[in-house]
């Protein structure tokens, strides 16, 4: 199951420029998701006027649209209770988030109004979760209010944050995202084995793991172009191109009311490729890039053509996640405890049994590698034992293509998805050449079809039995994957020797970018704007699930020898999720 995923020469290699590294002291961390996740956009209701139905003490109404995470506006302890901003003037209203303290609304309303007497229901729910909800609305008015009708708890409703956007972006005035999901054309596209499907309306589909691309036959050649019908006429005034290698060096924006005649609003000889956010002036229903001169012997494509203004006819885009609250809360873990012998909790972990990829030479067997050792630990066994009917790639000591080692692999693939949050765990890793330990993440499309690496991969802990005193963190996604993937080594104070004692990593995923820690300092930090800047897309905001495996040989690590002491464990004291 697992794809073919590293090179260890291009890893190091691209890590010095593309990823910022900081080393700190070592202390002692609590759950703090950095300040790097905050979001960027000021909400249309941070600040303004709000009321409520009631305030229990000094939580008062305007802590949720003051701007302030660490403050909450608490409600009377009864069913039936309400929070209202007024915007100041009616706008068109996209997105409403709300941050709930741990006494949220079970079923509620999301309801907007011109004068603040009569009212629209534009969302309601009687199945709320709590935590962070960003909801998807489509209305206008210039007040707008969550009306809570039943409490999942005891006491009252709470929030922290009452966040009211115009666009679904994350934007906080009138440039709405106008393209998502209208109908595009271009000159030519991409159908085959090396771009399936590449058609125009992977540009406007806000996945930036798919995209558009000229015809490999007909299409690299000069002019070449894309467009998008937005429905309606539109003040257009921001294009974003995120472009793959094929990008443009010479193009025009351009926009027409009719399809046909085109005035151009923008033009450049100069293009350079990756991320270009482009600042802009027109109005016309159809929005084009009209290409004139390829920057390579290939044709053009793009993971994304995004347009933004107001007007047209948008489509609503569903809302993108929530950054994780503050501070962060638990919301799940293992913490292994439980008698000697006994398997992983399947409400949380599920055996991944099957070969390995990679080169690999183990067979993973169903959770008989895995197993409580009665002091809170987690056990995950390799061993030299060989499966018969199972083939491996030819045993290094006994030239056998039949299995000759078994180990473990678990996920939380149908138990626990999840986007954004501090992942961490504390691991003891196995000494030895050919073992290769790993914590990692995969993207949940992978588990509905979609190929790795389109699905990305947040690598938190990779370490090399041959080499115990160096440690890997890595993400792969279709612009940067395998010997490619945008990574770092790293090591302990004092070149420790990692298999020797437990250590924790963290991995602190927002919609910025991933800090890694190790033992409560950074070892490095990845920054979305950077990478997207300098290698190509992020594909890493949407729900992933959780790996632990212990492999066997393979194309980096190597193969085993006599040396390698079988059986060998992997150690897990917990693993922990907060958000």
């Amino acid at each position: 199951m697992r794809p073919l995923l590293r090179r260890l020469g291009l890893l190091v290699a691209v890590a010095a420029t593309l990823l910022t590294f900081t080393t700190v002291p070592a202390t002692p961390a609590p759950p703090t998701i950095p300040a790097a996740s905050a979001a960027a956009a000021v909400p249309l209701s941070q600040g303004k006027s709000v009321t409520a139905s009631g305030t229990e003490g000094a939580f008062s109404a305007r802590n949720a649209v003051d701007g302030e995470a660490a403050t909450r506006w608490s409600s009377g302890f009864t069913d039936v209770q309400w929070l209202q901003v007024d915007l100041g003037a009616p706008a068109t209203i996209r997105q409403v988030t709300l941050d709930w303290e741990a006494a949220y609304a079970k079923s509620f309303q999301i309801q907007l109004s011109n004068d603040a007497a009569t009212w629209t229901t534009v969302h309601t729910t009687t199945q709320g979760t709590g935590g962070s909800q960003s909801l998807a609305v489509s209305g206008t008015g210039r007040f707008v209010r969550l009306y809570a009708t039943e409490r999942a708890t005891a006491f009252g409703y709470s929030l922290w944050t009452f966040a009211v956007r115009t666009t679904t972006d994350g934007g906080s005035g009138g440039d709405t995202l106008l393209s998502y999901g209208r109908p595009g054309a271009a000159s030519t596209s991409q159908s085959d084995q090396n771009c399936w499907e590449c058609t125009p309306a992977r540009a406007f589909d806000r996945d930036p793991a798919s995209r558009w691309a000229t015809s490999s036959t007909t299409g690299w050649t000069d002019p070449a172009w894309i467009s998008v019908d937005l429905g309606a006429t539109a003040q257009i005034d921001r294009i974003v191109l995120q472009w793959d290698p094929a990008y443009a060096k010479s193009f025009q924006i351009q926009v027409s009311s009719n399809g046909t005649d085109w005035t151009p609003i923008y033009s450049t000889t100069t293009g350079t490729g990756l991320k270009e956010t482009l600042q802009v002036t027109g109005t016309g229903r159809h929005v084009r890039m009209y290409g004139t001169e390829r920057a390579t012997p290939y044709g053009y494509s793009l993971w994304e053509f995004q347009v933004y203004g107001t007007g047209g006819a948008p489509n609503p885009a569903p809302p993108l996640p929530a950054d994780p609250a503050t501070p962060p809360r638990l919301v799940w873990s293992d913490e292994f405890d439980g008698a000697a012998g006994g398997k992983p909790d399947p409400a949380k972990w599920k055996a991944d049994p099957g070969t390995g990829q990679n080169g690999e030479l183990q067979y993973y067997s169903d959770h008989d590698n895995a197993a409580l050792d009665g002091a809170g630990h987690l056990v995950m066994e390799a061993r030299k034992q060989a499966t018969p009917g199972k083939g491996c790639p030819p045993d290094p000591l006994s030239g056998s293509t039949t299995c000759q080692y078994t180990s473990a692999r678990m996920n939380t693939g149908s138990t626990f998805q999840f986007t954004y949050g501090r992942v961490e765990a504390r691991i003891k890793v196995p000494k030895g050449n050919g073992l290769w330990p790993a914590f990692w993440m995969m993207g949940g499309d992978f588990l509905t079809g979609r190929p790795w690496p389109y699905n990305g991969e947040i690598d938190i802990m990779e370490i090399l039995g041959k080499d115990v005193k160096t440690a890997y963190s890595t993400v792969h996604a279709p612009a940067y994957n395998g010997g490619g993937g945008i990574g770092s080594p790293y090591r302990l104070p004092q070149d420790a020797d990692f298999s020797d004692d437990f250590h924790t990593w963290t991995a602190d995923w927002t919609s910025k970018g991933i800090v890694y820690g190790l033992d409560g300092r950074t070892v490095f930090t990845l920054d979305k704007d950077q990478v997207e800047a300098t290698r190509g897309p992020w594909i890493f905001d949407h729900p992933h699930y959780m790996i632990l495996n212990l492999a066997v040989g393979g194309d980096w690590p190597g193969p085993t020898d006599i040396t390698t002491p079988f059986p060998s464990k992997l150690l897990v004291d917990y693993v922990r999720v907060y958000q």
